[in-house]
């Protein structure tokens, strides 16, 4: 589609200017006189557009783009516009460079006759199985702007709930990044200055305060040491973690033991589990595929094999909620829901209002996180503060009381 900017006269003859996107000026032309204008100047919009290099790392790509994306194709093609005509549309507004790379590359093959979910199959990354798979029941059913309509809920809900999780694990992390600069300011600038007047004193030091210094010396002498162990494990953890299954097996289990957090972390896999299956189940995918697709989108080892241990079952005979209790993983309340579901036959409605509640218990579990830390906090940093000031101010104390 191109831009055209015209100058016209309606019946009355006023002078109307504007901008039009059409496939080519003459269908400008044939537009602008079924709104009963008369032409006067029909001139192609030369656009600018800067060359961007693109990478697969040249930004990541969202919950929130995708999420836009969708809304965007919704609206267009509620109205009526074509699905090529629409995507070429939003293609010029995305401000990132990689997914309107993508973006392009799928229109092209729909404008050779491929359908949209074929487009974005070859872009795994970026479009996820559940992506595609809710498409392709749009296309099939011939309602593709209610799949357009969920697939954009979901992301929408996906990157609340993302948004949510990263809040909870980043205050933890910065609590511990504050306690750790704090303790190498104290041992790099405080106790190197008090420890040269303790050199010069010709005093018993209180026990405190020796064995806070005997401490101090270990930590300087054996630094390089501690370094390496430290770098040593975190570099063994990772290796195990990505190169062997026994070490992202206990990785995976050590997820959900994790004080505060892994209850977090697991109440927000059970509410992605519930919207993810209520969204495909709306838009008529089938069970065993829902579960093969459910799979896919975690990497826990644990979670993974509670949902191929469903599906397992699933395929013998069993219904879901049967199914699920037998994984040994699933909350019993989850299944309770499922089970109504089934016999209710609105199981991706019951889904929906399962996935709410989790989400609003993620919401709860997170505020309890934040409500304990800032106390922890305070106290974590006042007892450092408390332990370096008595051991270095007790040789003071103790002369003092000498002298008098």
């Amino acid at each position: 589609m191109k831009s055209y900017k015209y100058i016209a006269r309606d019946l009355s003859g006023i002078r109307k200017e504007g901008l039009k996107q059409a496939s080519n000026v003459n269908d400008a032309i044939s537009w602008l006189r079924e709104q009963g204008f008369t032409p006067i100047s029909v001139d192609e919009m030369s656009i600018q557009v800067k060359k961007t290099r693109i990478s697969e790392n040249t930004k990541r790509i969202k919950s929130s783009d995708l999420a836009a994306i969708c809304w965007q194709l919704t609206t267009m093609v509620e109205g009526g516009i074509a699905i090529t005509t629409a995507l070429d549309t939003i293609t010029e507004d995305i401000e990132n460079p990689h997914l309107q790379h993508v973006l392009r590359k799928v229109l092209k093959k729909m404008e050779r006759g491929e359908t949209l979910s074929e487009g974005l199959s070859d872009f795994p990354k970026v479009f996820n199985a559940l992506s595609r798979a809710i498409i392709l029941a749009g296309e099939t059913g011939g309602n593709l702007s209610l799949a357009l309509h969920r697939l954009a809920e979901y992301f929408d809900n996906k990157d609340k709930l993302g948004k949510k999780v990263k809040g909870a694990m980043a205050y933890p992390c910065f609590v511990l990044g504050f306690v750790t600069l704090l303790v190498i300011f104290i041992m790099a600038f405080l106790v190197p200055r008090f420890k040269a007047i303790f050199d010069q004193m010709d005093m018993d030091m209180p026990a405190f305060t020796q064995a806070f210094m005997n401490f101090y010396d270990i930590l300087k002498n054996n630094l390089l040491y501690i370094i390496g162990a430290v770098a040593l494990i975190v570099i063994s953890a990772t290796l195990a973690y990505t190169k062997t299954k026994k070490g992202h097996l206990l990785f995976s289990k050590a997820v959900f033991f994790l004080p505060l957090l892994g209850k977090i972390l697991n109440q927000a896999f059970i509410a992605m589990f519930c919207r993810t299956m209520s969204t495909l189940l709306s838009a008529g995918v089938s069970v065993l595929e829902v579960f093969e697709i459910l799979s896919t989108m975690t990497s826990n080892d644990i979670t993974k094999a509670a949902i191929t241990h469903t599906r397992d079952h699933i395929i013998e005979g069993s219904n879901i909620s049967v199914s699920m209790s037998s994984a040994d993983f699933f909350p019993n309340m989850l299944v309770k829901m499922i089970q109504v579901g089934e016999e209710s036959g609105s199981l991706a409605k019951v889904l929906d209002r399962t996935a709410d509640y989790y989400e609003r218990k993620v919401n709860s579990s997170i505020d309890t996180l934040m409500a304990l830390l800032e106390p922890i906090m305070i106290v974590l940093v006042g007892g450092i503060v408390l332990i370096v000031v008595l051991a270095l101010y007790l040789p003071i104390f103790s002369m003092s009381n000498t002298t008098g």
